[in-house]
């Protein structure tokens, strides 16, 4: 499975990461290894659930945004292209925000990848897409959506470390990534809306919106794991 996961800050789009990793070890016996996250300025280093000691601490922290936009632009720039795939491949991968995260807050918060700095990440952004399209066709698209005072509550309730989102544009922001989810590439795409939903609802509702998006490769590995384990799973 080749996923991107994208969606306003508390949305849930990181929590939904670790959860379908699980269920998708629960379904083929295989996972995605390592989760991708590192779009959201300062968090650009570390994955989880393993890579864990290689995430940035404060100290780290700070310098990322002390950076120049002229250093963020560059650097996260490399992280995309380093990210696309090379070549045809059956393993798994799941993006969390990708070029997605990094053009939309880039452009509002960071001051690159606007319409107007080079690089600009709308064009990045269609660079990349295709090169997923010519090297993994198979990439499906989720969008997660919240209420706006759904994101308020949760921002107040339980605020991210170095988050990056600021209340006053959630509307703003929210309407973004509704823009780049309609104008990408990716023909394999769905939303979810985690308004209200558990996660066990929103995993409950992954599972079957899912299911016209899975490769061959991901059908043969559910029909190869529940021979294994004699139809669980």
């Amino acid at each position: 499975m080749k996923l991107i996961i994208i969606g306003c800050e508390y949305s849930g789009t990181t929590t939904l990461a670790v959860a379908i990793n699980d269920w998708l070890r629960e379904q083929t016996g295989t996972d995605f290894r390592i989760i991708h996250d590192h779009w959201k300025i300062p968090h650009t280093s570390g994955h989880l659930p393993f890579d864990t000691s290689h995430f940035l601490n404060e100290e780290e922290q700070a310098e990322v945004l002390a950076l120049s936009p002229k250093l963020k632009e560059m650097t996260q720039r490399h992280s995309l292209y380093y990210h696309m795939p090379r070549g045809h491949t059956d393993a798994n991968q799941v993006l969390v925000g990708y070029h997605f995260d990094d053009g939309i807050y880039g452009a509002h918060y960071f001051e690159y990848g606007r319409p107007t700095d080079p690089e600009d990440r709308r064009i990045v952004g269609r660079h990349v897409e295709h090169g997923f399209l010519a090297e993994a066709p198979d990439t499906v698209l989720l969008l997660l959506r919240a209420d706006a005072d759904v994101i308020r509550n949760r921002m107040q309730e339980a605020p991210h470390p170095a988050g990056v989102l600021q209340e006053q544009d959630i509307e703003f922001i929210q309407g973004r990534f509704e823009e780049e989810f309609k104008a990408s590439l990716f023909s394999r795409k769905f939303v979810l809306d985690t308004s209200s939903a558990t996660l066990d609802e929103t995993m409950a509702e992954f599972a079957e919106a899912i299911q016209p998006h899975l490769s061959e490769v991901d059908r043969s590995r559910i029909l190869a794991h529940k021979a294994l384990t004699g139809g669980a799973g």
